[in-house]
């Protein structure tokens, strides 16, 4: 009985005491049930979805973000115009018209620096409106591989040149869904007013190189804590080259667009403008030819290429020359054949201006070849009169050809004669260029149909050889301008994305969302490479480009199993959508997107010395990213330590209160008993 009453005056105190101190999180007005641990979980650590910044490396060091130790890093919420003198570290809510100013500010104040945790970023379609520009990217992007001496030059005026440093934060980008989560649980602390709690992020984004040290691209790729940067770039031909015979090898002309982009955020890549524009706008123009007959009585043969890592060190189009210089597997039937001109189709999807569509052909010499595409682009733009296309050539006193993949070309051989067909003149009109905000919304489409109309007539026009307008096969060649909105429809936005019916019919895709960033680069390099290891958008383009330019597709064409072809000549197609595929006569190839200076042996990836022959190579930053397991985002709220030492304290004086009243109530009992 002794024993007794001091355990049921405790609990009746404690329960006393609950009822009069409010609760750290009142959940009451937003459980309905709970049925298990993970339900109350879920429901206290909110997961934020979103897009992070990456831990990316080269030879002389790092870029981008990570944890900056071995652990989670929690810290107190606090909106940056609510920012005044921190005293402790803060997960910084930041607007995307506010990165530029607060990115700059944390490289040139190291004291601010110090105290910032984390940083959630708010943005949207919205935020396109609000301000002039916003391009992470530098002024001139990769002018080390510039064929020219004038590499201070802006193409990129609206620069800021963030996403090229490094910091020892973790930087994440809030989904729509996440930035509700954030100002949600941020409202409920304004509404209620409590000053003993803080809403806090957890970043789980500790990177592997940070934990072994290893801090730049040679010392990772020796620890095998980083993968190198790159893909696969796709190339197919018009019609399909007879690879078993070198006879009758057509001159060629080169058709070249990139799949690759890059923003600040390694997932929120879309690139719209710049450069998938010019790649919708190449795959319009393979889907208009592809319909025109007699290709094969042509003089001239029609190569497209597709390449991706562009904007890491023009990772595609210089191993893809490097392999026409090993005459490899992935370029068979090509490596012999003399390429007589180079189009580029750069950004194009701003070209709309006034009803008008405008386009600048930026040449890279003065030849009698480049005249030739020049008078080519001309002769189409006038057999399209109707459609208000104009076609101009480039500012004479721009210094050469803007940043492209034409730069490799040119740095290979400076003789190249070569045009990029781009929105712009003398600097970019693309104000997100690079940024996570050169989304579907950022380009017209109307002008993406147009570019592409121009140059499905011109290559047309280059491969018969002839400027005689009055060809009828000329007047019949026209772009799909449906086929080109589902293009874009596919690949830059994740309603539907790749899970559009288009991209479904080729492949079966592992992501909704398109990042269009290149990514890494998984297992021995290939011209047949397991397909796991392809991105989707390259296994989409590799099915589609094989489908468009194929022959016979009106035939019974063959069943092939397990992706196999009996025929030498011929690829398997949709056999990731279908059961089985379709096989097709199409030389079409993957080829290796990586740096020239890496070699993959024995399961390792190593460096290679600088080769004084490879001017491209000798400036190779040779990137890479770091491995991660898991990059996750919670939001939550805790209890300040002030207030649960309070309790503490309470809870020490209620429970020795407590104890004298039970001794004072047993003594007065026992006394009472004694009497009686």
């Amino acid at each position: 009985m002794a024993m007794g009453l001091p355990r049921l005056v405790a609990i009746a105190f404690t329960l006393h005491l609950v009822s009069i101190l409010p609760l750290p999180i009142s959940l009451a007005d937003e459980i309905t049930s709970i049925e298990s641990v993970p339900d109350l979980q879920k429901l206290m650590y909110v997961a934020v979805d979103g897009y992070p910044c990456v831990r990316l490396l080269n030879l002389s060091g790092e870029i981008g973000c990570a944890n900056p130790g071995l652990n989670k890093v929690v810290a107190p919420i606090i909106k940056l115009k609510d920012v005044k003198d921190l005293v402790q570290p803060h997960t910084i809510l930041v607007t995307a018209d506010e990165m530029e100013g607060f990115f700059s500010r944390v490289s040139n104040d190291l004291s601010f620096a110090s105290q910032i945790g984390g940083v959630l970023v708010e943005s949207g379609s919205s935020f396109q409106q609000k301000f002039k520009g916003l391009s992470p990217d530098k002024m001139f992007p990769q002018a080390q591989f510039s064929p020219y001496e004038n590499v201070e030059y802006k193409w990129n005026p609206a620069a800021s040149s963030i996403m090229w440093k490094a910091y020892n934060f973790p930087v994440y980008l809030l989904s729509e869904s996440g930035i509700l989560a954030v100002q949600q649980i941020l409202s409920k602390k304004e509404m209620k007013h409590k000053t003993y709690t803080s809403n806090v992020a957890e970043f789980n984004m500790v990177m592997e190189t940070t934990k072994a040290g290893t801090h730049n691209s040679e010392a990772c790729l020796q620890e095998g804590t980083c993968l190198p940067l790159g893909g696969y770039s796709v190339w197919s031909s018009l019609p399909p080259i007879n690879v078993s015979s070198s006879n009758n090898r057509k001159p060629v002309v080169l058709t070249v667009a990139s799949m690759d982009s890059a923003s600040f955020f390694r997932d929120k890549s879309f690139g719209a403008d710049s450069p998938i524009s010019g790649m919708v706008a190449l795959l319009g123009a393979v889907d208009a030819l592809s319909r025109v007959d007699g290709f094969s009585n042509l003089k001239k043969q029609l190569i497209f290429l597709v390449l991706t890592g562009e904007t890491w060190g023009y990772l595609g189009s210089r191993r893809f020359i490097h392999e026409l210089d090993l005459h490899s597997e992935a370029v068979a039937g090509l490596s012999d054949t003399p390429i007589e001109t180079v189009l580029e189709i750069g950004s194009v999807g701003k070209g709309l201006s006034g009803g008008m569509n405008t386009f600048f052909a930026h040449k890279t010499r003065v030849s009698s070849i480049t005249n030739m595409t020049l008078d080519a682009l001309k002769i189409a733009q006038d057999s399209l009169a109707s459609k208000n296309i104009k076609i101009l050539s480039a500012d004479t006193t721009n210094p050469g050809i803007p940043p492209s993949s034409l730069m490799a070309f040119m740095k290979k051989n400076p003789q190249t004669s070569a045009v990029v067909l781009e929105d712009f003149d003398a600097k970019f009109v693309n104000k997100f260029y690079h940024s996570h905000l050169d989304d579907l919304s950022n380009i017209n489409s109307s002008s993406v149909v147009a570019a592409a109309s121009v140059v499905a007539r011109t290559l047309y026009i280059l491969a018969n050889d002839s400027k005689d307008t009055s060809n009828s096969a000329l007047g019949s060649i026209h772009v799909n301008a449906s086929f080109v909105e589902e293009l874009l429809a596919c690949l830059l936005s994740c309603e539907p994305g790749l899970s559009c019916n288009l991209v479904k019919d080729y492949i079966s895709p592992t992501n909704t969302c398109p990042g269009n960033y290149a990514g890494v680069i998984l297992g021995e390099p290939s011209s047949k490479p397991y397909l796991g290891y392809v991105s989707d958008v390259s296994r989409f383009l590799w099915n589609l480009l094989a489908d468009k330019t194929s022959v016979q597709k009106r035939n019974t064409a063959s069943v092939c199993s397990k992706g196999a072809c009996s025929k030498s000549d011929e690829v398997c197609i949709k056999a990731e959508s279908n059961k089985e595929g379709t096989c097709v006569v199409s030389t079409t190839r993957y080829v290796p997107a990586y740096s020239t200076r890496l070699k993959y042996d024995d399961g390792a990836w190593t460096i290679l010395p600088q080769n004084t022959s490879d001017s491209m190579g000798m400036v190779d930053p040779v990137w890479t990213e770091s491995n991660w397991n898991t990059i996750r985002v919670h939001v939550y709220t805790v209890q300040h330590s002030v207030y649960d030492n309070a309790v503490l304290v309470a809870g020490i004086t209620v429970t020795t209160l407590a104890y004298i009243g039970i001794l004072v109530a047993k003594s007065f009992i026992t006394k009472i008993l004694k009497q009686d």
